[in-house]
């Protein structure tokens, strides 16, 4: 029997892995900036930079227009330049280690834990060398990377701890929310993330140094304050200091931020009931392997990542991929390995360096989950996917 015959879909409509939730206050808060006097930088700014920083429980919060450019900026806050080097995962968004080489560093890939999949602590010390000038941690999936290890290391050899925490705002560590704990944190609020303003990005960090950094290179590298100026020639003046870049967030993004960050609770509840039910249903099946949980974190759930025993099954995780897009269910892979990248492979960066994140990527396969979803539609990924491996065990 043909494929296509042999899985028809479970529903009618597409499922994607991920989608924002926008209701009618989120779209009342922008018609209020386009009916006000601002809408590039304005009071919203700062009224959405001071919620995050309360929320996380960080002193300061500088919201990008993007997430890539909030850690571009948190490269240039560390003070990473040519020849230095930083370490960070494979298992990311190429962002996480893009940011590195704009300052004109180098990324030193280091392996993820086997059962957590974030960059192991065990492992890092190795990569450091006397160029090594940060530690790029990434929380991957939304659960919170050893910072213990992590922060203790970076004492240790005086680095920097930038971590990409692009999956995790609403994530605790060890009874702190992320965003409060290393010397420069990122969220992105992109769709299909926690709270989305669109496209944005921002850092929280606790150093008062860092956080002028990241304001005055967001825009421009350009500083109005009088106290900083070399020259001063009247109320209008201003001087470009060094070469930043146009980042800003506008007031449109920020108004919905504010909005949306007033759900952030209901959002990671109803992330966390969804995963309780796929795990529940998953959890009989030796052909899949589901999440493992450190005991020191709290996951906030941006993405569930299950992966494939394919010892145990017949096909490739190609094949399993197919069979549950026919089925209407919008399952993705999250990551390729970044140093995959013809980029990365022009730069000499080997394949066979980071072996577990290698392992994991040909396995794993991320389901649909989103605040958005309704129970029936968990219920249909689950019948997809119990019906696509029944299909394919041996």
């Amino acid at each position: 029997m043909e494929k296509d015959k042999i899985f028809e879909p479970v529903r009618q409509s597409y499922l994607p892995y991920g989608r924002q939730w926008i209701d009618e206050d989120d779209i009342e808060a922008v018609i209020e900036v386009l009916k006000g006097s601002y809408l590039t930088t304005g009071p919203y700014l700062a009224k959405f930079e001071q919620a995050v920083a309360e929320y996380v429980g960080a002193k300061y919060a500088v919201a990008f227009s993007n997430g890539t450019a909030a850690l571009h900026g948190a490269c240039f806050a560390a003070g990473i330049g040519n020849g230095d080097e930083v370490i960070t995962t494979p298992m990311t968004f190429a962002a996480s280690a893009n940011c590195v080489i704009y300052q004109g560093g180098t990324p030193i890939f280091s392996d993820i834990d086997e059962k957590t999949y974030n960059i192991d602590p065990n492992k890092i010390e190795e990569k450091i060398s006397d160029k090594t000038k940060a530690i790029i941690p990434v929380d991957f999936t939304g659960q919170p990377t050893e910072l213990d290890g992590i922060l203790e290391i970076a004492k240790k050899h005086n680095l920097v701890v930038i971590e990409d925490a692009a999956h995790a705002l609403g994530a605790v560590y060890k009874g702190k929310k992320v965003g409060s704990i290393s010397d420069m944190t990122m969220f992105s609020f992109h769709p299909v993330k926690h709270i989305t303003t669109g496209e944005g990005g921002i850092i929280t960090t606790n150093n008062r140094k860092y956080y002028d950094k990241l304001l005055q290179f967001r825009s421009h590298g350009i500083t109005r304050e009088q106290e900083k100026l070399n020259e001063y020639h009247g109320s209008w003046y201003y001087e470009m200091q060094f070469l930043g870049y146009n980042y800003r967030m506008t007031d449109i993004q920020a108004a919905l931020g504010t909005s949306q960050l007033k759900k952030i609770d209901q959002f990671v509840e109803l992330r966390r009931k969804y995963v309780s039910i796929y795990n529940e249903a998953f959890k009989e099946m030796d052909e899949i392997i589901t999440p493992f949980q450190h005991e020191n974190g709290e996951s906030s759930w941006h993405l569930y990542i299950i992966r494939l025993n394919l010892d145990k099954l017949t096909a490739s995780r190609r094949e399993i991929f197919e069979a549950l897009h026919q089925q209407n269910i919008g399952v993705n892979v999250h990551y390729i390995p970044v140093y995959f990248q013809p980029y990365y492979q022009q730069l000499g960066y080997q394949k066979g360096i980071c072996p577990n994140a290698e392992k994991l990527y040909n396995e794993m396969i991320t389901l649909p989950l989103f605040p958005a979803m309704s129970e029936k539609d968990v219920h249909d990924v689950i019948k997809a996917v119990k019906q696509t491996i029944d299909y394919y065990k041996k």
